[in-house]
């Protein structure tokens, strides 16, 4: 039989939208489990507008239909969490070719760092292209309607923190 295929699917999802969604379940077309790994960055923890463990709970309701997807957080470099989990496929969205510029550095880096990581880029469906977490929270955080860019989970979650 053979060893199933588990790919890591990391970033700080603050708040996930449509768009990781998307790209999340598409990744389940080549991996038979993807851990979506919300990454902690303490230096930027003034930024941030959901803790980690209310992301981590956010994605858990958003994917609850989607037994194949489990949700993870770590701290440190993305190398040591993915090899501490023997996972050695990383799915990283791009949207822009600014984002493959960031994302193909990293990608080296990490190569360097343990050279049997693969990354998967993939572009999310064209309804998506353009969404980002930190457009979703400015346009959340001045009152816009944000309802056909993330799940109702995370709508509600929203709503509720910034009183709108």
């Amino acid at each position: 039989m053979s060893e199933s295929k588990v790919a890591i699917y990391p970033g700080s999802f603050d708040p996930l939208t449509l768009g990781h969604e998307d790209i999340a379940r598409r990744s389940l077309k080549f991996a038979d489990r993807v851990i979506i790994a919300i990454a902690h960055h303490p230096t930027q923890s003034k930024d941030r507008l959901f803790s980690v463990d209310e992301r981590l709970a956010m994605i858990k309701e958003c994917f609850a239909d989607e037994p194949r997807i489990d949700v993870a957080h770590f701290s440190g470099l993305l190398v040591d969490f993915c090899a501490s989990r023997k996972v050695n496929i990383v799915v990283r969205g791009l949207r822009a070719v600014s984002d493959f510029e960031y994302e193909f550095q990293m990608a080296l880096m990490n190569r360097e760092l343990w050279p049997d990581l693969e990354m998967v880029f993939m572009t999310p469906a064209g309804e998506y292209t353009f969404l980002s977490a930190s457009l979703i929270r400015e346009i959340a955080s001045l009152g816009g309607d944000v309802s056909r860019f993330v799940s109702p989970p995370v709508l509600r979650r929203l709503r509720e923190r910034l009183g709108t």
